[in-house]
């Protein structure tokens, strides 16, 4: 039976995550099953990461130090260069306005991280991928 957690390798992926332990968890993770990734604490750092090296996804959280994810989230996706990639919105804020303004944003998925495992968070990530192969 083929394993559906398993990437195309080379795989980029970028994490925007500001929590160093878990950020670690879903790069280690990741970086185990053939993806390239690229970890970065803060929005500034994401958008110029993003532009210089076009990921295949983004993992984003919302709270993060000085530019918010949603920030990062809309001036993804009104340049032309990354409107394209999934985003998937990782993050503690789980209030039904917080999740419809991320989907409105443009993230392909949100999900809330105290109900997610890492390997919940990696199947999402290879679910979306394969969706956008076919």
């Amino acid at each position: 039976m083929e394993n559906l957690q398993k990437f195309t390798p080379g795989t980029k992926i970028v994490i925007v995550e500001d929590d160093k332990f878990l950020g670690g968890l879903v790069s280690k993770k990741l970086i185990d099953d053939g993806c390239a990734v690229h970890h970065v604490e803060s929005g500034e750092l994401a958008q110029a990461v993003v532009e210089s090296d076009i990921p295949d996804l983004i993992f984003l959280d919302l709270l993060l130090p000085g530019m918010s994810g949603f920030d990062v989230l809309a001036g993804l996706k009104k340049n032309d260069k990354t409107k394209d990639i999934p985003v998937v919105i990782l993050s503690n804020l789980g209030e039904r306005e917080d999740i419809r303004r991320g989907l409105d944003l443009g993230a392909t998925s949100f999900l809330i991280k105290a109900s997610m495992t890492v390997d919940s968070i990696i199947g999402e990530a290879s679910r979306i991928l394969r969706a956008r192969k076919k």
